[in-house]
């Protein structure tokens, strides 16, 4: 048996990694002072005050509190909070969707095969922005008007203004149950009550969780693939059944080799859902450039999303790494 690596061996690791990033932050840091004062150098305004100046623009749609007298900086909190709301969720579904499609694509069932496998071929060679493109003319243009909304189970309303849900009220927030939900009302003209996102968000999110999903289920069937027949003969010879094996044997075994490549396709969602600009949803990038022909800031604004951008993918890649050092099986090769 053998222990961990000795503390003095793990603190000089520690400190060797935190003077790389000082080392790295230093030197980004002064090419940015550099290009300032560049820009200054020519007479051009520079610097990031411009951020606490009113925004002069409207956003449509927020979780956040905003109008045109807020600051700039507030707009681009704005636009942090869209892109992560709707990239959340579309995590959440591209897994599950991803992960169905993956184990579909390995059932002995041919037509299930034949329908994940053309699933896969058609959506991971049509490009995303098309797909986007189509999500939002489906939902804008073939959904019936908000007066004759389709209903659907629990309460859910769909139509050309978007999907009307039952949501929890904030009344009585010291009391977490009995849950008390606001549930839309169909009225002659409209849907009200409940909570609402718009068209715009749900042909962004179906596009990153429909196109995504197909890369994620050829990650999936990858690491179901790589664990040895062996194991799934082992475990058949103790009497499980297939979906017994599935979830007991063959995933978690499985799992590191998916997770790696899960954290990529996670990262390149979170980047992908910048295409929203194509259909009006206000994500970071589209209220960048609202915000760049505002102002004029270009070099500014460009530098505020990568920023964010960076610090998203590596809080990702952080979170994906921690449960990965979870789910890793040590000692088997």
């Amino acid at each position: 048996m053998t222990g961990g690596p000795p503390p003095r061996r793990d603190r000089r690791a520690w400190a060797l990694q935190a003077g790389v990033l000082a080392g790295v932050a230093l030197i980004l840091w002064a090419l940015l002072a550099h290009a300032l004062a560049a820009l200054r150098a020519r007479g051009i305004q520079a610097g990031f005050h411009f951020l606490s100046q009113p925004a002069g623009f409207e956003i449509g749609e927020s979780w956040l509190s905003f109008d045109s007298q807020r600051s700039i900086g507030r707009a681009f909190a704005v636009g942090l909070t869209n892109t992560v709301r709707v990239a959340l969720p579309a995590m959440v579904l591209t897994t599950v969707l991803g992960t169905a499609i993956g184990v579909g694509r390995l059932v002995r069932y041919r037509p299930a095969r034949a329908v994940c496998a053309a699933y896969v071929e058609i959506v991971r060679n049509v490009p995303l922005l098309v797909q986007l493109l189509m999500w939002y003319f489906a939902l804008t243009s073939l959904l019936p008007d908000a007066g004759e909304a389709w209903r659907l189970p629990g309460g859910v309303f769909l139509s050309k203004s978007g999907l009307a849900f039952p949501w929890p009220l904030s009344a009585r927030p010291q009391h977490l149950w009995p849950l008390i939900l606001d549930r839309p009302l169909l009225g002659p003209f409209n849907v009200s009550g409940g909570a609402a996102v718009t068209p715009e968000f749900l042909a962004v999110l179906l596009a990153l969780t429909v196109y995504t999903a197909a890369f994620v289920s050829e990650v999936v069937r990858a690491g179901i693939q790589s664990v040895s027949s062996d194991q799934v003969q082992a475990a058949q010879s103790q009497g499980l059944r297939p979906r017994q094996i599935l979830r007991w044997v063959v995933l978690p075994q499985a799992l590191r080799v998916i997770v790696p490549s899960l954290t990529n396709q996670y990262l390149n969602l979170t980047k992908n859902s910048t295409l929203g600009v194509a259909v009006g949803y206000p994500e970071l990038v589209s209220i960048s450039n609202t915000v760049l022909n505002q102002t004029g800031r270009a070099f500014e604004c460009i530098t505020v999303i990568t920023g964010i951008y960076l610090a998203l993918s590596l809080l990702t890649s952080a979170a994906m790494n921690r449960y990965n050092t979870r789910v890793a099986l040590r000692g088997i090769t």
